[in-house]
């Protein structure tokens, strides 16, 4: 049985069409049961490469199994190998694809992988090599910054820079490959210690980076000292402070009793003279009377056969009647593409053999992540 990762569950509701009509065509090679499943394989993988792309390669891989003589598909495994940072794997996919499709469009990403592996300098010799030639202007765009990338790897600082420079650089016209290429040079220059040279090209990446594929907006704010605040994530109530002691003056037990306040409704408070705690009066009960100084209370709210009270300390109220505590609130890159191969991430090391098996094009070595 062919290794790789276990086949993920396959949802019941993929939409096939997606997939380009020469892939289609490739895929009725193949049975008609296993063509239908390759080909949700194949739409799965396409979906999940951007926000899941480990998922993606275990799709990829799933329709690898069971249709490696397709171009196609190895071409979408060695993608979502890539992707996933499995770089030993994604290098033999690719060979395997650019051997039986004879397309050298995906070089650029294999220059990379080389660089993940720890070998820039088998990237550089790709990227020097008569295929890069046979380049369409965009593959050719894209092999300069995995060159540069590869020379910085190799500590060659001003070499990265200068292999950017030329006319795509400075054209003022857009294509699809500007802003990537600006951020790399950006990004050379400042690895090189030219901050203010890189600062004005990761604005001009930024500029043209319509479609976000680089982060130069925030590498920008970065290197300017500018701080994004989310202002749904603030923490505190919408409905402004809660109150509380510092608010204004406290009153004693005696004053807010006599006042009819309701500061302390659970009647915690302890009264002047060492007594039981004031009760809570709800504020609807105008029969719960205070006494002051002088003042004789009222006989209906004496019971009878009791002797009276004399209020014989100021501001000391009596208060009868209690009412209960007031209730507490509630509270991807789309696979296939025609256009020119994506571009290749920033990788960082790993140590697997690139001579792997090209007919075969499997590697069951565990994988490893370079850039961890």
């Amino acid at each position: 049985m062919r290794g790789g990762p276990p086949a993920p569950p396959l949802p019941s509701d993929v939409d096939t069409s997606e997939l380009p009509r020469e892939v289609r065509a490739e895929l009725r090679s193949l049975s008609s049961l296993n063509a239908d499943v390759v080909a949700r394989r194949l739409a799965m993988a396409a979906r999940l490469l951007e926000d899941d792309p480990e998922a993606a390669y275990g799709h990829a891989m799933a329709a690898q199994r069971t249709a490696g003589r397709v171009g196609s598909v190895r071409e979408a495994a060695g993608l979502a190998a890539y992707a996933a940072g499995h770089y030993a794997e994604a290098l033999a996919e690719l060979r395997a694809a650019r051997r039986i499709t004879g397309s050298d469009d995906y070089l650029p990403v294999m220059a990379d992988c080389e660089r993940g592996l720890g070998r820039p300098e088998r990237a550089l010799a790709l990227a020097a090599g008569p295929e890069a030639g046979r380049l369409d202007h965009a593959g050719q765009v894209e092999m300069r910054i995995v060159a540069s990338g590869a020379r910085r790897d190799m500590g060659q600082l001003d070499a990265a820079v200068v292999t950017l420079q030329g006319p795509d650089l400075t054209s003022t016209r857009p294509e699809p490959w500007s802003a990537r290429l600006r951020y790399a040079y950006a990004d050379a220059l400042l690895a090189a210690g030219r901050r203010d040279e890189a600062v004005t090209w990761f604005e001009r990446a930024a500029a043209v980076d319509r479609d976000e594929e680089t982060d130069a907006g925030e590498r920008l704010a970065e290197l300017q000292g500018l701080v994004f605040v989310d202002l749904e994530e603030e923490d505190g109530p919408e409905d402004g402070p809660e109150d509380g002691p510092e608010d204004g003056p406290e009153d004693g037990p005696d004053e807010a009793a006599a006042s009819g306040r309701t500061d302390d409704p659970a009647g915690t408070a302890a009264r002047a003279d060492g007594g039981e705690p004031a009760a809570y009066v709800e504020p609807d009960e105008p029969e719960v009377q205070t006494e002051e100084p002088g003042v004789e209370a009222d006989e209906a709210a004496v019971p009878a056969g009791l002797p009276e009270v004399e209020a014989d300390r100021p501001g000391e109220p009596d208060l009868e009647g209690a009412g209960a505590p007031a209730p507490a609130p509630a509270v991807a890159p789309v696979l296939f593409s025609d256009d020119a191969a994506p571009a290749p991430a920033r990788p960082g090391q790993d140590g697997a053999d690139q001579d792997a098996d090209e007919a075969g094009a499997h590697d069951d070595s565990p994988s490893r992540d370079p850039r961890g």
